[in-house]
């Protein structure tokens, strides 16, 4: 399964699949504030994202598997301490009941992973999570509950009205343990002060 990457649905001159969205003081959204979403898909029926910079409150791995009604399957004796020590992200207000996994290549699916560009893929069946727990998941992930999903011209038009910025993503900052740092970091892989951003936060 393989993302389209051609057709420029926003008006700005791309698809943004594969892409960071960076949030702007202007988003207006709190629960957006200061996110980085990471696009998996992008088409003139709308788009999804998750967010790579939220940590889920009070959700452990162990609590994901328990929520994903996995444990009986899934031995809690055998599962890792890497899996236990990875934070649960919170990938948006939509579906939270649903895991997702962002990932390397080097875990593949048929017909459940989602290649989207330059290594990344996703995959949110349980089988990568029963996967993750025993220790024989993609070398790099993110697991999240939820997505950030838009209706047809949603997005483009929160993109045209300066709600978010669009810059190519960075696989070193989606796989960054640092969590709170990635907002900075991807503000300054444009180029961009995150000081200063946050200095002309409501000024015209």
């Amino acid at each position: 399964m393989t993302a389209s990457k051609e057709t420029d649905f926003t008006g700005t001159g791309q698809n943004l699949e594969g892409q960071f969205l960076i949030a702007m003081p202007s988003i207006g959204d709190d629960r957006f504030s200061q996110t980085v979403i990471y696009m998996c898909a992008h088409s003139n029926e709308g788009a999804m994202g998750l967010v790579i910079n939220q940590q889920a409150e009070d959700i452990s791995f162990d609590n994901l598997l328990t929520k994903l009604e996995l444990f009986g399957q899934v031995e809690t004796s055998k599962i890792t301490q890497q899996a236990k020590t990875n934070p649960v992200h919170l990938g948006g207000p939509v579906a939270t009941s649903r895991g997702f996994v962002l990932h390397s290549d080097d875990y593949f699916i048929d017909d459940s992973t989602l290649s989207i560009r330059d290594g990344i893929c996703l995959t949110s069946t349980i089988d990568i999570i029963q996967a993750i727990a025993d220790g024989q998941g993609p070398s790099q992930s993110i697991t999240a509950i939820g997505y950030s999903g838009w209706g047809p011209g949603q997005l483009e038009f929160e993109v045209r009205n300066n709600g978010w910025l669009t810059c190519p993503a960075d696989n070193k900052i989606i796989f960054k343990d640092n969590i709170h740092q990635k907002y900075n970091d991807a503000l300054s892989s444009m180029g961009i002060d995150p000081a200063f951003l946050a200095s002309d936060h409501g000024h015209a």
